[in-house]
């Protein structure tokens, strides 16, 4: 039986492609709910027909219509504050794919997470969550000599500064080498005092025209450097891991979940 879905911005650049591929695999999806703010345009209208696939019969609304087996939300943090209450109380599983969340968000979460499967990811691209491992590997073995700096790109339209994937990129090597991440983080260079402080990373955030999405690491010391770079295309390869989450979190028990969980790099 594919597993049920009703995805949160479904009028928007992630939800229309959610809606597009899932339709893709009948066999594995089917969307039974969208939804959108309740000022947007497109409340009313049938969410494959906004997607610019054919019309699939479920109309979008501003409240959750149906019975999900998952929510796969990517939105704002408004809206996904909301959307767990809900889900908690329903026991619907959960994508989080929404960044700029606060620690009170993530005890939301965590409080969900006691009645139903919530996965939360600040990128759901499989290629970057690999990246995170790597990028903590990487660190731990080099070492102190090495001075850490992070540049994240994104289009000019992107709210949240430094991305959540930059954040989780620092979070996974702050954890692998014994940092502080909030002691560690240095936010860009300006001034007549800026030298670099010892085992510091230093974090850059670029907004530019239309771009996807770039993350760079670098570790560097007098004599060489080593470049971890991971760059998105379009946002289809986001789309198809928040897809294979989905898979992965509708057959599972409560609890919190991660990329890692879905790719099989910690265990479950």
């Amino acid at each position: 039986m594919p597993t049920t879905l009703a995805i949160t911005g479904a009028a928007g650049r992630m939800g229309k492609r959610l809606i597009a591929l899932a339709a893709e695999q009948p066999d594995l999806f089917k969307l039974v709910a969208a939804i959108d703010a309740p000022n947007s345009p497109a409340i009313g209208q049938d969410a494959g027909t906004v997607a610019g696939i054919a019309a699939n019969g479920v109309p979008i609304a501003s409240t959750l219509t149906g019975n999900p087996q998952v929510i796969i939300d990517f939105s704002a943090p408004v809206a996904t504050r909301a959307l767990l209450l809900l889900c908690r109380e329903r026991k619907i599983a959960m994508i989080i794919g929404t960044t700029g969340l606060t620690p009170a968000d993530h005890d939301l979460i965590n409080a969900a997470a006691a009645t139903t499967a919530i996965l939360q990811a600040t990128n759901t691209s499989l290629g970057v969550n690999v990246l995170l491992g790597i990028a903590a590997q990487v660190a731990k073995q080099l070492g102190e000599p090495y001075d850490i700096e992070i540049v994240e790109a994104h289009h000019n339209l992107k709210k949240d500064s430094p991305s959540g994937t930059a954040l989780s990129l620092a979070e996974s090597i702050c954890q692998a080498t014994g940092r502080n991440l909030d002691e560690s983080l240095v936010h860009g260079r300006a001034g007549t005092d800026t030298l670099r402080k010892k085992g510091t990373i230093g974090m850059h955030a670029v907004r530019m025209g239309d771009v996807v999405g770039e993350h760079t690491i670098y570790y560097a010391t007098p004599g060489e450097r080593i470049e971890l770079r991971h760059v998105a295309t379009n946002r289809d390869t986001f789309v198809r891991g928040a897809l294979r989450a989905a898979a992965f979190i509708a057959k599972q028990k409560p609890g919190r979940y991660s990329m890692a969980n879905v790719l099989g790099l910690s265990s479950v």
